[in-house]
């Protein structure tokens, strides 16, 4: 089974200097990152691409998680701090305010390809609306040209993850609302064409599946709103459930809630073993009605946009969220986080980019640039 609450390890002098802060990154604008993934860019910084929901959008139900952007920051020291870059521009192929959800980016094929979720219009409510995952591809991270839609098994799929295959080509997998919610999958050479979809990963209801290596064995994480279920294969031909992360309150600053929507990058630590850094999001608060949270000059995370904030300066708690990292490690056959022990973060370590990019149909995750 997999544990929350692994044993505090010890640190060296390298190690303790490179404890992330908590929380890792908020951004400045609307105050509700979500559904981070983080990749390596040419010039080895790291780029963190997220939703950026409106925590104080006071609009009717659900509206503001509708018509976001996706977001950018950027880090130059391995992922401890992390600079806000704007919005990626050009990513919606129609007019007016749309949806854009939960970024997958990926280095294969030469260059970096986009697979976001997209709901036409600002709906106020979850249900009821189309959702698509659409292709762009970019050589810098910044202009993005897009290709289409990625035909998949309904017009309710979100949350792409992508990963280069043993054998050779691709595989997506991906929330299928149609389907119950549930993780479905299909194949590619070239990121260009797709296989007929199949179910992957069955009930309980989750969503936002995010797929690595670690060890001998590939790993499933996916959100089930109770923390990250954990699934485990030694072949991608069949998965076997390995218990729940990121479920119970961490101590750190704004950690003391659920763990969502994942993003796993894996490299090595200060003494050269293998550690995976688990990119989520957390809400300020799990429960949706909670009291106001005043979010201004004297916030421990620094001043907000007031055109962000009502006119006191409050947004609602659960609407806050704030992207966090911990620590994963495969222990007798298990996949262990502590979300209170130590990070030892550094990207650095995780960089697989060279001056050209590996054979289409290498084994390892090169592919990739580190991400994943």
């Amino acid at each position: 089974m997999t544990v929350d609450g692994a044993p505090r390890g010890g640190l060296d002098s390298e190690s303790a200097s490179r404890e992330p802060p908590a929380p890792l990154f908020i951004d400045p604008v609307h105050r509700a990152p979500t559904d981070p993934t983080v990749v390596e860019a040419p010039d080895g910084t790291w780029w963190m691409f997220y939703t950026q929901r409106r925590a104080a959008d006071r609009g009717p139900g659900f509206r503001w998680v509708h018509g976001t952007d996706i977001g950018v920051a950027v880090s130059a020291d391995g992922g401890l701090a992390w600079d806000y870059r704007g919005v990626v521009s050009g990513l919606d192929p129609e007019e007016g305010r749309n949806t854009l959800w939960a970024p997958e980016v990926v280095r294969a094929e030469g260059r970096y390809h986009m697979f976001a979720s997209y709901i036409r219009g600002v709906p106020t409510t979850w249900e009821g609306h189309p959702r698509v995952i659409l292709h762009h591809v970019s050589d810098d991270l910044v202009d993005w040209r897009f290709l289409g839609e990625v035909p998949l098994s309904s017009d309710r799929v979100i949350d792409a993850c992508v990963l280069p295959l043993p054998g050779g080509g691709y595989r997506m997998w991906f929330k299928d609302e149609a389907h119950a919610s549930t993780t479905w999958a299909a194949d590619s050479r070239d990121l260009a064409r797709w296989t007929t979809a199949w179910q992957d990963v069955g009930l309980p209801a989750h969503e936002g599946p995010n797929v690595f290596v670690m060890g001998d064995r590939h790993w499933m994480v996916v959100d089930e709103w109770s923390g990250l279920g954990v699934y485990t294969s030694p072949d991608l031909r069949s998965w076997e459930r390995d218990g729940v992360i990121l479920s119970a309150p961490g101590a750190r600053p704004w950690d003391a809630s659920l763990g969502h929507h994942a993003d796993v990058v894996i490299g090595r630590d200060s003494t050269g073993s293998e550690i995976g850094w688990v990119f989520y999001f957390t809400h300020l608060s799990d429960q949706e009605g909670t009291a106001e949270h005043r979010v201004g000059p004297s916030d421990p995370t620094g001043p907000a946009d007031p055109d962000v904030l009502d006119d006191e300066g409050f947004a609602p708690a659960h609407q806050l969220t704030a992207i966090q990292v911990a620590a994963l490690r495969v222990v007798d056959g298990h996949l262990v986080c502590n979300r209170d022990g130590p990070v030892d973060l550094d990207l650095r370590r995780a960089s697989t980019l060279t001056a050209a990019d590996p054979s289409p149909h290498s084994t390892s995750n090169d592919h990739l640039g580190g991400h994943r």
